[in-house]
């Protein structure tokens, strides 16, 4: 069954509301429940935009998806995937980290030829 399309205006108002702490324009980190919103919309909304089961993206201990065209993978782990922390990912999700920086600063673990190819999509949105 697919999953319910994410509203785009929902997905912004779930980033903007951890903005300030993304910013360090405050130290207090957002509830559990309000940074799972944040990263799971915007990872539903990369894989709505880059549609395909060629990469994986985990954002742990929230979100997996699959996204951009090409060879799909159906068991055990795909060839291509980029994993990292929740921050870190919506830091790539508004622009406020580069993700070439990320990755070889090592805020981000990518592994597969095609993995970086997310780079093409990020941001999904500018704070």
């Amino acid at each position: 069954m697919p999953r319910r399309a994410v509203n785009p205006a929902e997905m912004r108002a779930a980033v903007l509301e951890i903005g300030p702490w993304l910013r360090g324009d405050t130290v207090e980190k957002p509830s559990r429940t309000v940074l799972a919103a944040a990263v799971r919309l915007s990872a539903r909304t990369l894989e709505q935009v880059a549609p395909g089961s060629s990469v994986e993206v985990r954002v742990p201990p929230f979100v997996a998806v699959q996204c951009i065209e090409g060879p799909r993978h159906t068991r055990g782990t795909p060839p291509n995937v980029v994993e990292t922390d929740p921050r870190t990912w919506l830091l790539l999700v508004t622009g406020l980290i580069d993700f070439d920086e990320a990755t070889q600063g090592g805020e981000v673990t990518v592994s597969g030829a095609r993995a970086g190819e997310i780079a093409h999509w990020l941001p999904l949105l500018r704070v």
